[in-house]
């Protein structure tokens, strides 16, 4: 089974190296390494082309392409990943170090398993230095030991919906994924987006093993540091309405999708999306004023989909004492 390494950079001199050095130190190495440069401006480019000579020393082959103009990390994961060509495909990040056994470790289960379309793992939080930040990414998520089990029991579905834990930088997919999950609409990121659609048509699982050192510095696009009180506090006072629409908006793309898959989707699957914009719709059409918000929240709250389709407890709070 060949695997490729689809790697988007942008701006990236400064990690780069580090990270290229970890790919050809893998213990089961890619056949390919497939980069797409969105334009970036600091010297990468020339640093790309200089760095393919040792992977292809390595055996290695290299496909280098870069954007006319910049398309955003997502359109062009999208475009990169159009341009590899083997079995499994890892996505990867300019600025993180990967592990040596990660590549091999991840292979192992999509050569057992043929219906396992996406697998994602656990990661070591570091800073810009390196340093170890004794974090890791699923605790930074804080991930669950029931969202964690329900993912390995096959409903990764579910615990998906409510909400992601599927880091692109973890990534490894199945080519053939990308005929039913591309083009990626605009209200998702690439990583959710290819994992919520395999889990929808097959098996997603997850390592519980770190297998790469996750950097977080202020040029990430999304990164992975755990939120304290203060950060939760400031996202509860952020516009609800905004929120509210754009995962409609979500929900809806994800609805017309599964229809456009038709019977290879469960029927509860699209079911479920259509309970989460149900809970959504009345969540977005709670009463501005707060007093009188109390009601309808508790009454959906014993529903059971606040627990279902949003973050529980902490969806309520933001109803009731959230703006807008």
């Amino acid at each position: 089974m060949s695997a490729s390494v689809v790697l988007c950079t942008y701006n990236g001199i400064r990690f780069l190296p580090a990270l290229w050095d970890s790919l050809l130190a893998q213990t089961r190495l890619p056949a390919e390494i497939v980069v797409r440069d969105d334009a970036s401006r600091d010297g990468t480019w020339d640093l790309l082309a200089s760095l393919r000579e040792a992977a292809i020393a390595r055996g290695i082959g290299v496909s280098l392409a870069r954007n006319p103009g910049n398309l955003g990390y997502a359109k062009n994961f999208e475009a990169a990943l159009g341009d590899a060509s083997s079995d499994i495909l890892f996505l990867c990040d300019q600025d993180d170090v990967w592990h040596r056994a990660k590549l091999a470790a991840m292979l192992a289960p999509f050569e057992r398993r043929p219906r396992l379309g996406l697998l994602h793992a656990d990661a070591r939080l570091i800073d810009a230095d390196g340093k170890d930040l004794r974090c890791t990414l699923f605790r930074a998520l804080e991930a669950s030991r029931e969202e964690i089990a329900g993912i390995h029991r096959g409903r990764a579905f579910e615990v998906l919906l409510r909400r992601n834990l599927a880091t692109g930088a973890t990534l490894a997919l199945r080519r053939a994924l990308l005929a039913d999950a591309l083009p990626f609409p605009g209200d998702w990121v690439h990583d959710e987006w290819l994992a919520i659609i395999a889990a929808a048509i097959g098996e997603v699982d997850c390592l519980e093993t770190p297998l790469m050192d996750y950097r977080q510095h202020g040029g990430n696009q999304i990164g992975a540091q755990r939120r304290n009180l203060a950060d939760k506090w400031a996202r509860a006072a952020e516009p609800r309405i905004a929120y509210l629409e754009w995962m409609i908006r979500r929900g809806n793309a994800l609805l017309q999708r599964l229809q456009w898959l038709g019977a290879r989707v469960p029927a509860a699957h699209v079911d479920n999306v259509r309970g989460k914009l149900a809970h959504l719709e009345l969540r977005l059409g709670l009463p501005a004023a707060r007093t009188r918000r109390l009601w309808p929240v508790l009454r959906e709250t014993l529903t059971g989909r606040y627990a279902r389709y949003s973050m529980g407890l902490r969806a309520v709070a933001y109803d009731l004492l959230g703006n807008g």
